[in-house]
């Protein structure tokens, strides 16, 4: 991917953000396991920073994908946890993607506008206590009355779920079974009946607040239905591919950080009298590492080049995301091992990146999905057998 001297510069100025009005605070948030989002989330809307490829109309920059894939990268490799960088993505490439392209007038001057300007804080409210990477299983319902939906159900694993404004949510919308029968509506969370069932405590990924969200009687007026009724699941599948774009892209970054950082750590180690990178196998480790980021970068940047020509990636994305996935736990295992004890303590970087990292193989898609959408695509699925 070619990037132009405007490219460098909004690349430089969230640079300066990053180390200005999120690192500093990093560790505060990670202790409290949540963020103030309406407060940072305000000041990167006045930047610009959360809807550079939307359009001017509704606050964006009209610029195009490009300028998320800066915001991708930068967010992985100058953040120093995981999980601010997450629910940011949630603000700009998993919530509101499909209002941008899909919803009304109306709904995307009242929702995505502020979302845009960091006034609302958006969330994708998908997986629920049964359906994880089974989209097709969910059970959260909303009925027809008169002109309104009365939503019932709960949502699980919700990445900024406490404190959202307006959900983006997949629901049910008539009896049919599996994929079809589900759309997209935006859920104000002032309405009467909707609650934070709970605040969920993680593994990692603490700075970013996670919520089980219940439905008891939600009503919303059917015109905050996302494009057509019924068509949910299609949309949601299209979006899902931003989601996972940006998550490889922010995998890739990241790891390349901690691989880097690792290697600093090494030349100044010493043991048996001399530094560990000139042990063989830690060198030779190491450049491997580095190697497969390289290619990754590259395939990376290939995607986003195709998803800005308009062509369906989901096959590349879903690549994409696998080995994303997977060389961040390779990254993360390695890299502990050659810090050796100090890897191992909280006060040291590894430790939090180690157990930030595991998210990546399972949200957005677990690994074995990703693997099961590339396996549909080659044409290698085994056949069904007749009943």
């Amino acid at each position: 991917m070619k990037f132009t001297q405007e490219h460098q510069l909004f690349r430089q100025s969230l640079r300066k953000f990053i180390k200005t009005e999120i690192n500093p605070y990093v560790e505060k948030w990670e202790e409290d396991e949540t963020f103030p989002a309406h407060e940072l989330f305000g000041k990167m809307g006045e930047q610009g920073f959360l809807g550079m490829a939307y359009p001017e109309e509704y606050g964006g920059l009209g610029l195009d994908y490009s300028y998320h894939v800066i915001l991708a990268e930068e967010l992985g490799r100058q953040c120093d946890c995981a999980g601010i960088p997450m629910a940011v993505a949630v603000q700009t490439d998993m919530a509101t993607p499909a209002l941008a392209a899909f919803g009304s007038e109306e709904l995307k001057q009242k929702y995505l506008a502020p979302a845009i300007r960091g006034e609302m804080v958006a969330a994708i409210a998908v997986t629920e206590p049964n359906a994880g990477s089974d989209v097709a299983a969910i059970q959260t319902r909303a009925e027809s009355d008169g002109d309104d939906y009365i939503i019932n159900g709960s949502k699980l694993y919700i990445t900024n779920g406490t404190q959202a404004d307006w959900l983006c949510l997949l629901a049910r919308t008539s009896v049919e079974s599996g994929f079809r029968g589900m759309s997209l509506i935006v859920v104000p969370t002032n309405t009467p009946g909707y609650k934070v069932s709970r605040k969920l405590k993680k593994l990692g990924n603490h700075s970013s607040d996670t919520a089980e969200l219940f439905f008891d009687n939600v009503r919303v007026p059917k015109s905050h239905c996302i494009g057509e009724e019924g068509m949910g699941f299609i949309l949601q599948m299209q979006q899902f591919q931003k989601e996972r774009m940006v998550a490889s892209i922010m995998a890739t970054t990241g790891a390349e950080r901690i691989v880097r950082m690792t290697i600093e750590y090494c030349r100044e180690r010493k043991t048996f009298g001399m530094p560990l990178i000139d042990n063989q196998w830690i060198h030779f480790k190491l450049s491997e590492l580095l190697t497969e980021l390289e290619i990754l970068k590259q395939f990376n940047y290939h995607c986003a080049r195709e998803m800005i020509k308009g062509e369906d990636v989901t096959k590349e994305v879903s690549m994409a995301k696998l080995k994303s996935a997977r060389l961040a736990r390779e990254v993360a295992d390695t890299c502990m091992q050659f810090h050796g004890g100090m890897g191992y303590m909280e006060e040291y970087p590894i430790a939090r990146y180690f157990r930030d990292a595991r998210l990546v193989s399972i949200g957005g898609g677990a690994d074995e999905v990703m693997l099961g959408i590339i396996a549909k695509f080659e044409g290698i699925l085994p056949r069904r057998r007749k009943s």
